[in-house]
């Protein structure tokens, strides 16, 4: 499982476009990727802010989407919408949230160049901590 925070500043005056583009981009991943369980978007309390909400039954389903051609169609659009983004891999709270715990996973072998590229950009990083309170929540 890979679940993912984004968060987004657009530039000044460019918010109508992104929430055009991120509604587009919504309705093709939903209607594409069979990996996919969130892919959500909110405005921030701030003026220009936004954040994402990736969720994907594992590793290999964030890589697909983010290789995916409507992805990839949308990407010089996002460049000149984002001003900033972050992306914070993030566990779900077992028991306060529905999805799966989120997971480091090996690079795929069969993996072409664009899929090593995003792999190298957006590597899952799982804190440790994650697993401590993993094993306790367990053992509790």
């Amino acid at each position: 499982m890979a679940t993912i925070l984004a968060h987004i500043r657009i530039k000044t005056g460019r918010e109508g476009a992104f929430e055009e583009l991120a509604a587009a981009l919504h309705a093709a991943t939903h209607e594409r990727e069979s990996a996919v369980l969130r892919y959500e978007y909110w405005r921030g309390a701030e003026p220009g802010t936004y954040y994402s909400l990736l969720a994907f039954e594992d590793y290999r389903g964030f890589l697909t989407h983010q290789t995916s051609e409507h992805h990839e169609t949308a990407a010089p659009q996002l460049g000149e919408l984002i001003e900033e983004i972050r992306l914070e891999w993030v566990d779900p709270v077992q028991g306060a949230s529905d999805l799966p715990p989120t997971d480091a996973q090996p690079l795929f072998e069969d993996a072409d160049e664009l899929t090593r590229r995003y792999a190298d950009l957006y590597a899952a990083r799982v804190a440790g901590w994650w697993q401590e309170r993993r094993q306790a929540a367990r053992s509790g």
